[in-house]
């Protein structure tokens, strides 16, 4: 199900993102999209949203009165588009796939780092300055500990992932061996 939601909401994710970039107004747009993607998560509205008896209008209507002036007109104008298509739940996803190409524009590159140990500020920093290197740009790393690797690091960066862990070469040997 959430591979179905990223495909309906690349489309208006990239679609605005390049307004945005077009017109100077990434960070406007994504406070927006953040403020968007909050309000239609909410529990009681999302109710709403998936109530085939509340008239889309209305639900947009809502949303709009819930975010006030916070919410420029092109955003408006988007969130009645999205209503219209009834793509209201597509909002989260939207506002996601802005902020991976946001921060991709930026040339920073998210990498996950998971451990067996804790790492070290120091360790992290050596880290992050050859991934740098590696992938020519600025890193962000998101570290955290997972005893069930045994030993070892797993790196993930997009679609690419270094698994150097135990478990990791326990599998790779189990499919060698056809376990």
């Amino acid at each position: 199900m959430a591979g179905d939601m990223t495909t309906i909401a690349r489309p208006y994710a990239e679609a605005v993102f390049e307004r945005a970039k077009e017109v100077g107004q990434i960070d406007h747009w994504s406070q927006a999209l953040e403020l968007l993607a909050a309000v239609t998560t909410d529990p009681l509205l999302a109710a709403q949203i998936s109530n085939p008896s509340v008239s889309r209008e209305r639900t947009c209507g809502i949303i709009l009165d819930v975010c006030g002036a916070q919410l420029h007109k092109e955003a408006a104008n988007f969130l009645r588009l999205l209503s219209k298509n009834a793509r209201l739940t597509a909002l989260p996803e939207i506002a996601r796939l802005f902020e991976v190409s946001r921060v991709a524009d930026q040339g920073v590159r998210h990498v996950q780092i998971r451990s067996a140990f804790d790492v070290s500020a120091e360790e992290q920093e050596s880290l992050a300055q050859a991934l740098a290197r590696r992938f020519g740009g600025q890193v962000e790393l998101t570290v955290e500990t997972d005893n069930a690797l045994i030993g070892g690091i797993e790196i993930r960066a997009g679609d690419l992932v270094i698994d150097d862990s135990v478990r990791g070469k326990i599998k790779q040997l189990a499919n060698a061996l056809q376990f």
